[in-house]
């Protein structure tokens, strides 16, 4: 006789083989879309760079490495120095720290509240689905750029205020894809036999709804990385950006500072130019992976193609 915690174990290992093949079909589907693909390399490079940045180009610049200020380049500071004398390059090398954390995690409590949001609403209907509908219509109507800024202006400047700030202009979107999505699968033959042997509505959208829409959370988690590495560089441009003592820059408050101390009018384009071009590609980036994946992931797009 099996004990349970072999039968247990035996199902475990015929789920996690059943997931692998599911990815190895997945990312041989991935693989195959050129757009994707591009848009995977740019973004794997700058998670190297930024997660190699000791590496790379030492340690972040402290007090005790400032020189002479808005040197241009040389040898010594192949893009120059900032306006306090700290070598830009190193600067710009760490800075996708920030601006890359600020995306992951702001996309992450965007997707949580908005996937949340989606299979409540699409799964139970009628009024707790007119009121969360409600709800995301009045998100979305709201102009996002200058809600962030009264936001951020308002409450403190911190790492956690432009998070927070970010994830909830960014969430509706998402809440409204994964409700018409429930909407479809929770209509489905699987659904009616799962509630015909009394599964509960719990185990239902955690077991079955949720891994069908789980493709799409994906897809608009990567657009969501997207727009919110612009948006922190858009309000750490504008002087809204997070900085705390000692704390790393982002893209955005380098090329806010380059533009404040009139970088371009010295002639120090490596001060002004890398960062914009460093965000640029990074939101390039996780934009061409983001299409990318709807591209495969998205029956009807694939057929137009």
């Amino acid at each position: 006789m099996v004990s349970r915690a072999g039968q247990r174990a035996t199902v475990f290992r015929e789920r996690l083989r059943l997931d692998w093949r599911r990815f190895e079909k997945f990312m041989q589907l991935l693989l195959h879309n050129k757009l994707a693909v591009a848009g995977l390399v740019i973004i794997l490079v700058f998670i190297f760079i930024s997660v190699a940045a000791p590496l790379l180009v030492g340690s972040y610049p402290s007090q005790f490495d400032r020189t002479t200020s808005l040197q241009p380049p040389s040898t010594a500071h192949p893009f120059g120095t900032d306006w306090q004398g700290f070598d830009v390059l190193k600067l710009v090398v760490y800075g996708g720290r920030v601006s890359l954390l600020i995306g992951f995690v702001s996309s992450a409590v965007a997707m949580l509240l908005g996937t949340t949001v989606g299979l409540v609403a699409g799964y139970y209907g009628r009024v707790t689905d007119q009121l969360l509908s409600r709800a995301t219509d009045f998100f979305l109507v709201i102009p996002w750029l200058p809600f962030v800024l009264i936001l951020v202006a308002i409450l403190t400047s911190s790492l956690a205020t432009i998070i927070f700030a970010i994830a909830i202009v960014s969430w509706p979107t998402t809440a409204r894809i994964i409700r018409s999505q429930v909407l479809t699968v929770k209509e489905r033959q699987f659904i009616e036999r799962a509630r015909a042997v009394g599964s509960g509505n719990g185990f239902i959208l955690r077991k079955h709804i949720l891994p069908n829409v789980m493709p799409l959370v994906w897809a608009e988690a990567v657009l969501t990385i997207s727009s919110a590495v612009f948006t922190e560089a858009f309000l750490s441009f504008f002087g809204l950006g997070w900085k705390g003592p000692g704390a790393v820059e982002s893209w955005g408050q380098i090329a806010n500072e380059a533009y404040t101390n009139l970088a371009l009018l010295r002639g120090l384009w490596l001060y002004f130019a890398p960062p914009g071009i460093f965000i640029t590609l990074v939101v390039l980036g996780f934009a061409m992976l983001g299409y990318g994946l709807e591209e495969v992931l998205n029956p009807a797009l694939k057929r137009r193609r």
